[in-house]
This record gives C-alpha cells, sequence and structure tokens, in this order.
C-alpha cells in the first residue's frame, strides 16, 4: 500500500467461508477490514467503523445488498461493491445504474477484486476530501454568515455557489430586489480562481445612456473603463437587462474576441476576466421584446443561479433577524433586543417584498427603538403604525401560514401523517391537535 493510512472495507457476506476469505485477503493486502454475515448489521457497523468501500453478497436472508445499496446511497458517501452469482449480474448492472461502484462475479480472481475495491476506496476519499475542501470553502468566504439561513433553498444555493467558484465560466444571478444577488456575485469571486484579483461592479441601470460606452469600455486619454480595469479578476454587471443595445453588442464582441477598443482608438486591449450578471427582471421575456439580446445571453448564463425570495424560506427568518439584531446591536452599541413570540408573528405575517434588503432595515429600526427602550418588530415592520399590533389580526396570518403549510405537506406525503409531522419539524401529537385546531379536512386533501 502506498498510503500512509490504510484503506478500510467493511465485507457483508452470509457464508462465513467466503467471508473470511474475502478478509484474509484484505488483510494480507494491507486492510482494515470489519465484517458481518447480514445486511442490517452493516448500517450499525458503519455507525462505528468508518469504511471507504463497502463489499457485499446481493443475496442475503432478510436484507437484501440491493437494500443495503439503497440506504448507503441515500445516508453516506461511501462507495458500494456487490458480489454475485452468474445469473445475478443483469440485476448487479441495474444497481451500478443506481449508484453502485462495481460488481464481482463469484468465484472472484483475488487481483481483480483487490483493484476494484482499492479504486473504489480510492473513490470515497476523494469524494469526501472535496466535500471537506468544499466546506472549508465556504467557511473561509462566509457564506454561511453572508447567506444566514437553513431551509433547503438556502442550503442548495450554497452548494452551488461552492461548486460554480472554482471554474471562470460566466454565471447570471436571478432574483427579487434585495435577494443578495450581489453578495452572491461577491462570494463567487472571492471563492474563485482569483480572488486576490479585481472585483468590479457596475449596476447598469444607473449609468446614463451618454456615459455607458465610455464607462464600460474606457475612452482614449481617459482612465481605463470597467472592462480593463476588471482585468484578470471579475466584472459584475448587476440590472445587466438595463444596458442599452449597442453597448450589449460591443460588450459580446468583447467576449468574443478577448479584447476591448476604448473609445477613440483602433488598437483592441486584451482582456481575460469572468462576468457575472445579474438580474431582478425575466431574462427571457427581456429577449422576447427585443430589450436583450438572446446571443448575449447565451454567452453569459453558463451557469444560472437563482436566489428564492424570502417569502418562500419563511424559516430563515428567525435566524436572519437574530443574525442582523446581533450584528446592529454591536454597531449601535445597544444591549440585545429579544425575539419575542409576538415579534416573530409579525415577521411570519409579513410578505417581505423588499426581501433580506428590507429585513435588514426593519432589524435596524427595531435596534434603534431599543436604545430608547422602545419598539417591537411590528412597529419595526409598519413604523407608522399607532399603538400596539392587532394581536387577534396576527395570530390570523399564522394560523392562515400553519394551514397552508400543513395541507401542502399532507398532499406532497400522501397522507403518511408521521412523513408529514418530520417534514414540518413536529411532533404527531402536535400535529394532530393543529390539524383539529384548524379546521384541515385530511380527507379533501389527498
Amino acid at each position: 500500500m502506498t498510503s500512509d493510512t490504510p484503506l478500510r472495507a467493511l465485507v457483508v457476506e452470509d457464508d462465513r467461508a467466503m467471508r473470511q476469505s474475502v478478509v484474509d485477503l484484505l488483510e494480507a493486502d494491507g486492510w482494515r477490514v470489519r465484517d458481518v454475515p447480514r445486511a442490517d448489521l452493516a448500517l450499525q457497523a458503519l455507525d462505528e467503523f468508518n469504511a471507504d468501500v463497502v463489499l457485499t453478497d446481493v443475496r442475503m436472508p432478510g436484507m437484501s445488498g440491493l437494500d443495503l445499496l439503497a440506504a448507503v446511497e441515500a445516508q453516506r458517501t461511501i462507495t458500494v461493491v456487490l458480489v454475485t452469482a452468474h445469473g445475478d449480474i443483469p440485476m448487479a448492472v441495474e444497481a451500478m445504474q443506481n449508484g453502485a461502484y462495481s460488481f464481482v462475479e463469484k468465484p472472484y480472481e483475488p487481483r481483480r477484486l483487490l483493484n476494484i475495491l482499492r479504486h473504489a476506496a480510492e473513490r470515497t476519499r476523494m469524494r469526501n476530501s472535496n466535500s471537506r475542501l468544499r466546506q472549508r470553502l465556504v467557511q473561509m468566504s462566509g457564506l454561511d454568515r453572508i447567506l444566514v439561513g437553513n431551509s433547503p433553498a438556502l442550503r442548495a444555493l450554497r452548494a452551488d455557489i461552492a461548486d460554480m467558484a472554482d471554474t471562470a465560466a460566466p454565471v447570471l444571478i436571478t432574483g427579487e430586489t434585495g435577494t443578495g444577488k450581489d453578495v452572491v456575485a461577491r462570494a463567487l469571486h472571492d471563492l474563485g480562481p482569483s480572488p486576490d484579483r479585481p472585483f468590479v461592479a457596475i449596476n447598469c441601470a444607473l449609468l446614463s445612456a451618454d456615459t455607458f460606452v465610455a464607462e464600460m469600455f474606457g475612452a482614449d486619454g481617459h482612465s481605463n473603463g470597467r472592462i480593463l480595469q476588471a482585468d484578470g479578476g471579475t466584472l459584475f454587471l448587476d440590472e445587466v437587462c438595463a444596458c442599452p443595445p449597442d453597448v450589449q453588442a460591443q460588450f459580446l464582441r468583447v467576449l468574443e474576441d478577448g479584447a476591448v477598443t476604448p473609445e477613440g482608438t483602433s488598437a483592441p486591449v486584451p482582456v481575460n476576466l469572468r462576468v457575472i450578471s445579474a438580474t431582478n427582471e425575466d431574462v427571457a421575456d427581456a429577449v422576447a421584446s427585443g430589450r436583450f439580446r438572446g446571443d448575449l445571453l447565451y454567452r453569459l448564463n453558463t451557469f444560472a443561479l437563482e436566489i428564492p425570495p424570502l417569502r418562500l424560506r419563511q424559516e430563515d427568518l428567525r435566524p436572519l433577524l437574530t443574525h442582523f439584531i446581533d450584528q446592529l446591536s454591536l454597531v449601535y452599541d445597544v444591549a440585545t433586543p429579544e425575539l419575542t413570540p409576538d415579534d416573530l408573528a409579525a415577521a411570519l405575517a409579513h410578505d417581505w417584498p423588499g426581501n433580506v434588503r428590507e429585513l435588514r432595515a426593519v432589524a435596524e429600526r427595531r435596534v434603534l427603538a431599543a436604545r430608547r427602550g422602545t419598539g417591537s418588530l411590528a412597529l419595526a415592520i409598519e413604523p407608522g403604525l399607532d399603538g400596539k399590533p392587532k394581536q387577534e389580526s396576527l395570530r390570523t396570518a399564522v394560523a392562515e401560514l400553519e394551514r397552508e403549510m400543513i395541507a401542502k405537506s399532507i398532499t406532497a406525503h400522501a397522507g403518511r401523517m408521521d412523513e408529514v409531522a418530520e417534514a414540518l419539524g413536529i411532533g404527531r401529537r402536535t400535529l394532530n391537535e393543529k390539524i383539529v385546531k384548524l379546521g384541515l379536512d385530511k380527507d379533501a386533501l389527498l
């Protein structure tokens, strides 16, 4: 073995003699081995034994090797190799399509078995290494602090950013105003191949038609335009659909030629940059209406990221509010105000049309009110509201939200109430009580 750390295998085989022969073969080759006679015991063993590969027979009493494969694929990153009889080969091939790394036909040839298992184990280690690296990159970039929340949509977004960051390919970010498109663009740059190179941001909607060309491409006798300023790094085009048509044509030529020609000159200047663009518009509509060039879009959307609006990830409201209130309390040197149940009810009842940007502004108003010893989140959301918020209207809004979420979950899980409770993060008894209280008709939903 060339590795300093021995490879580790879990052998699952109900035939005792066969199982022992495999264990002897692997241990003679320097492996660390754990063996069990049944597939259900394998799942328990994996909790204690950090295996790089699972070698399992297909046909065993009780839980089969295919069942074990499905369970491992759903929960772990361990590679699985199957041992099959000749008649099981079609089944093994199908299993490979479902995630198995390879199969070995009985009786196996020892050298071939060792080669397959070694490659499978190295694959597991590489996958785990890449996963750890990606997590370190996320932590280094502060993605888990910048993109706060734990909703499935936000976890998927963070994973996509980590995956896309190490390529120089263009990325198009879409999302409503205030969702944090600029934050995502900066994270892609910081995690990318040239984090020490320039990150140049330009809001296309704020440039006048008269100065747009000079700002973007530069002009003879003046400072370089934004494109040349970003050479070697990242150019971030926010509100890209606001680019005038003639600028779109010129920018397309820059991307195709890898060079920019400043106004008043004839000599193109080579440029090498990554382009990240963003818009809150429907790009397909912009192309269909002729406001945006389709050929430019295809140059900009090699990868696409969509940031979900805050109203579709309400489980992120509490961590986001806590994050901003804690942060702003330090800024204003104020004792951190506590989030009360009424505060959370007010947050849930609000649609957040301004998304995270609006939420931060509300948190700031709440902290500033706390400095005077007053305030609530409802008043911070609607600063012109006189007196206390109407508690009954908030309760009604929360009840409507609960009714909608429970109804959708019952439908999605086909009425399997244990799964519904687990998906909603509540106990089965609590779920039953809410169904009665909210007047939901389970049968009508199915």
